[in-house]
């Protein structure tokens, strides 16, 4: 019989049960085809007895974040999670932006800080821009995002991101480009839809294959490198700023849906990755 993995899902009664259970089917099926077993697992129990722990599906996370950064650092180092804890823990707060534009990757505008009055009227004047996007630091799936208008009122927000709306959200779309085992490996193109500006499937954003051209490896090579630690997997994704450079708008190496619909080698890939990360 081969390694037993965990899988780290949502904690239990959760309003995302149901859909990481259907999404974490073909990855049981690639992965048992591989010769592991991959056994779910809530994230807040932390560590199992597992060969090796998946963080793929630690969805909710940021609902609970002392506990989710408690089981990070309490996690055993004998045990592999991957992505590394460490890397899991500096993913968690948006601020690692700050770092990567350090670095030289290329970023979309942003600020940070507490949401207010002041600092929604000094964002707009900074980025000259008439709209703007105001979300937390710590977030998943565009959990209190909203998008403000110069002269609009908005609800204070403590750890806050302050960044312009981008036109090309409805245009060109988000470029999501996908890494497995330190390498690209497949991308997505996401548009927002219907007047939103949110591009999640629930908001009526669509997501359709993409092939990447070079300015979009560019900075996806640039932005992998950057990382502090390797992942396993990642996805980075870009938006096309205002001076109509390809830029950073997030890194998701904790629990991103790696769109299997649109790649179905994707369950494979990954489980071919983890047993070269574990030999």
């Amino acid at each position: 019989m081969g390694a037993r993995v965990d899988l780290l899902m949502p904690v239990a009664g959760s309003h995302y049960d149901a859909v990481a259970t259907d999404l974490a089917q073909p990855f049981r099926a690639a992965f048992a085809a591989a010769g592991m077993t991959l056994t779910p697992r809530p994230w807040d129990l932390g560590p199992g007895d597992g060969a090796a722990t998946l963080a793929l599906f630690a969805w909710g996370y940021h609902f609970d974040v002392a506990r989710w950064d408690a089981m990070l650092a309490a996690w055993p180092a004998d045990r592999p999670l991957l992505n590394p804890p460490a890397l899991l823990g500096w993913n968690t707060r948006k601020t690692y932006l700050l770092e990567l534009a350090a670095a030289g990757v290329p970023i979309v505008p942003s600020r940070f800080g507490r949401a207010d009055v002041a600092s929604v009227a000094a964002a707009f004047d900074a980025f000259g821009c008439d709209e703007l996007v105001v979300k937390p630091q710590i977030s998943a799936g565009s959990h209190q995002t909203v998008r403000v208008r110069r002269g609009e009122a908005v609800a204070p927000l403590d750890d806050a991101i302050l960044q312009p709306f981008l036109s090309a959200i409805a245009e060109e779309g988000e470029l999501s480009l996908f890494a497995i085992g330190g390498r690209f490996s497949h991308a997505a193109r996401k548009v927002a839809t219907g007047g939103d500006f949110r591009i999640q499937p629930q908001f009526g954003g669509r997501f359709t294959r993409y092939e990447p051209d070079a300015e979009a490896i560019a900075v996806f090579d640039t932005t992998l490198a950057a990382l502090p630690h390797a992942p396993l997997y990642a996805r980075i994704d870009l938006l096309r700023r205002a001076d109509g450079q390809l830029a950073l708008i997030e890194v998701e190496a904790i629990e991103p849906d790696l769109y299997v619909e649109l790649e179905p080698a994707v369950p494979a890939r990954l489980a071919a990755a983890l047993l070269d990360a574990l030999r």
